[in-house]
């Protein structure tokens, strides 16, 4: 499930290439990714934190409840350090930043499929660090633990720009709503204004690198 449809595309055609995997499956909507995971019943998710009417994180906490979530790899533009663990906790198997070459995207839905985490080195080592409480590699991470899933969710949308209507449309909420966790995000991470929140949103949540564009006659990733 991704949101850009080059991307999409790419990324289909890379899976299909492999003997070992067929793509059932592919949407840049929230709601047609939902039909799609109960009708065809996929061994594997990949997917990005952004589609158009939603999120894959509300994707992902939906099919969990229900009991209905293959393993779900994320792969996404958000910093790791901050998200990855959230997601784990809310379903996800793995997390993969978009910059990630295409062959470990492959290589990290394997290890998925055979009952592993598929995580970054750094994060499987911040990730033991916390369980052995020896490391502070995760400092920036707990910067943000004050934070609700949700609003974080919202900061992930100011990240990109988008307004209190958009937010709440793709989020199901009112635009009051959304005002008052802007409110609420302010006086958390110590800002006094909009522009303000939003910029501190755009510097520490997005990871600045987009995906790599693939080599001439290489499928792209999903």
């Amino acid at each position: 499930m991704e949101d850009h449809p080059a991307t999409l595309a790419g990324l289909a055609a890379c899976f299909a290439a492999e003997a070992d995997f067929e793509v059932c499956g592919q949407t840049n909507s929230w709601r047609e990714a939902l039909e799609l995971v109960r009708a065809q019943r996929p061994d594997a998710i990949l997917l990005d934190l952004q589609l158009t009417d939603g999120t894959g994180w509300t994707l992902l906490e939906t099919l969990a409840a229900t009991g209905e979530c293959p393993p779900t790899l994320v792969f996404s533009v958000f910093q790791e350090k901050i998200h990855a663990e959230r997601l784990l906790r809310s379903g996800a198997r793995g997390y993969l930043p978009k910059e990630t070459p295409l062959a470990e995207v492959v290589a990290a839905l394997r290890k998925m499929l055979a009952g592993y985490l598929a995580v970054s080195d750094h994060i499987a080592t911040q990730l033991l660090g916390q369980v052995l409480r020896q490391t502070d590699a995760a400092q920036e991470a707990r910067e943000f633990e004050v934070l609700s899933n949700r609003e974080l969710q919202v900061l992930q949308m100011l990240s990109q720009g988008l307004h209190n209507k958009e937010i709440a449309r793709r989020l199901g909420l009112s635009p009051k709503t959304v005002g008052t966790y802007k409110a609420r995000l302010m006086e958390k991470l110590g800002v006094s204004t909009a522009p303000e929140l939003q910029r501190l949103a755009r510097e520490r949540l997005t990871a600045g690198q987009s995906a790599p564009a693939p080599h001439p006659g290489t499928p792209q990733a999903s």
